[in-house]
Order: structure tokens, then sequence, then C-alpha cells
């Protein structure tokens, strides 16, 4: 199944589900680049600097794709926002440390046990 790309009400989490791989990957850095427009380094608002990517529902992901949250948590950084990841599962994970990324991206604290 080709992933699906959606945001929550807030505007501040991307959850993503199904295949998260190069045929998605266009409009992964898209939401992602909107999303990281509107968060707000400077707001009093907590959490307002960060967006959450849910991985819960994910099945399948490919380096591709995880190149593409790798770079827009580093351009966030760099704006002084931030991109956490939540709920990766196993397949998601073991790939983020086999690839060495899981040093450039952050996990959400809950599941930054890997």
């Amino acid at each position: 199944m080709l992933a699906e790309v959606t945001t929550d009400l807030d505007g501040r989490r991307l959850v993503l589900s199904g295949d998260v791989d190069c045929r998605s990957t266009a409009r992964l850095r898209t939401a992602l680049a909107e999303l990281l427009e509107t968060a707000d380094p400077w707001s009093d608002e907590p959490g307002a600097d960060v967006v959450v990517v849910d991985l819960a529902a994910v099945e399948c992901v490919d380096v591709t794709a995880l190149k593409v949250l790798a770079a827009a948590s580093c351009r966030a950084g760099a704006r002084g926002r931030r991109v956490v990841l939540r709920a990766p599962g196993p397949a998601v994970r073991r790939l983020l440390h086999l690839t060495h990324l899981i040093r450039v991206v952050e996990l959400e604290p809950a599941h930054a046990d890997a």
C-alpha cells in the first residue's frame, strides 16, 4: 500500500501510514516543508517549534524516505525548529541504525530506547 500522508487538527503532527518509499517522498517532503513553515520557535506555547512525524502505522520504509526525514530534521534545526519521530516500528528503527541516520533524527523520548 502506498503511503498516506496526513496532518492532524493542530497542524503540527504528520501521520504516515503504509509503505513510505521513493514513490511517496515528494508528498512527504512537501508536507514536512509546509508544517515546518508553521512551526514557531519564538512562541511561548510549548511544542510550537516541534513537528511530530507519527510512524506507528508505517508498514515499510526505505532509505530514500528516511533521508527525507533526516534532511528535514537538519533544516529544521538550522531554523530553531525540531522534527521528532514518534513510534517508529522495529523495521524503521533497524534501518535508522543500519544507515546511521539515527544520529541525525530525533526520536520521541518514549520511543528513544532503540
